[in-house]
């Protein structure tokens, strides 16, 4: 309470959010945090670390997947320091500037993970159902050229949204739902009319995560139609076990991400636990669940990774 009314004087901040009612054991649920960290940077590092090192491994899959993992280390790096200072060190204050930083960079690394996701999803398309043209389209140049216009794209869209947020005046009680700055969070305490930057967010929202996962299953749409059409049993479920992987990915970053969209804008009621928790997943899922998916399923990776 003393935050709440202590924002009242000074709206140049605004105050994070831990797990309400815990209190008492901060210090335990930092515990997880720190593994989910530690497991994070040292997971996404050593696949970074194996493709680059590996000359076998310079293919487009694997490529893909540095990129993917480059992107989960950055989000472990934005997100997870904010939350262990308020865990450690009760740390809940956090400029304004500071928030639109964070939160630019959560919002552009989370469509950069959605265009990764969709680039991937290409690229089992190609290798299934065109595999003889797979390397002939699927070059490296290309694969580049692809990672410019993703993250040209994400910088687009995304750039706008701390612009919008910063020429609002905010005097309610400054204090946000998460343990980090995420727009819609932020958007719903200015003291103004927020009509336009909903809309803005949603088509946003729509334009991006919602247009990726439609393609991503449209792509497996097609994916299962050529796979179904092959006469061995055999050779079907190997050519399906290379996407297993991959739709791991997919189910950790997009179920949580659609959850909490919903939530923030159409059910407002909700238990602030559910919002809490559903936002650890959506930021911490993917960069510790991925590195060991990918590091399980891929024979060649793992090798690597052991030999590392």
């Amino acid at each position: 309470m003393p935050a709440i009314n202590e924002t009242k004087f000074n709206p140049a901040v605004f105050f994070l959010t831990e797990i309400p009612g815990k209190e008492d054991v901060h210090l335990w649920i930092s515990i997880p945090f720190c593994l989910v960290y530690v497991t994070s940077i040292v997971g996404n590092s050593l696949i970074l670390f194996a493709i680059k090192t590996d000359p076998s491994l310079h293919e487009p899959m694997y490529i893909l997947l540095s990129m993917l993992a480059f992107t989960d280390l950055g989000l472990s790096i934005t997100t997870i320091p904010t939350i262990l200072g308020i865990y450690l060190f009760n740390s809940r204050e956090i400029s304004l500037n500071a928030c639109f930083t964070q939160m630019f960079f959560i919002h552009f690394l989370a469509t950069l993970e959605s265009a990764m996701l969709l680039m991937m999803a290409f690229d089992r398309f190609i290798a299934i159902c065109n595999p003889l043209r797979y390397a002939s389209i699927l070059t490296l140049p290309r694969i580049a050229k692809m990672g410019f216009v993703v993250v040209l794209r994400g910088v687009a869209i995304e750039l706008p949204f701390p612009l919008l947020l910063k020429r609002f005046q905010y005097c309610r009680a400054n204090v946000l739902s998460h343990s980090y700055c995420l727009y819609q969070d932020i958007m719903k305490l200015a003291c103004a009319d927020i009509t336009f930057n909903n809309i803005h967010g949603l088509f946003v929202t729509l334009l991006t995560l919602w247009l990726d996962s439609l393609l991503i299953f449209l792509s497996y749409v097609m994916i299962l139609k050529a796979v179904l059409s092959i006469a061995s049993n055999m050779e079907c479920l190997r050519a399906l076990n290379t996407c297993v992987s991959h739709l791991c990915a997919v189910l950790v970053f997009y179920m949580p991400e659609f959850s909490l969209t919903v939530i923030h804008r159409f059910w407002k009621s909700s238990s602030p636990l559910l919002q809490i928790l559903l936002g650890y997943i959506y930021l911490l899922g993917p960069p510790l669940i991925n590195p060991v998916v990918y590091s399980v399923q891929s024979k060649h990776l793992r090798a690597r990774i052991i030999r590392v």
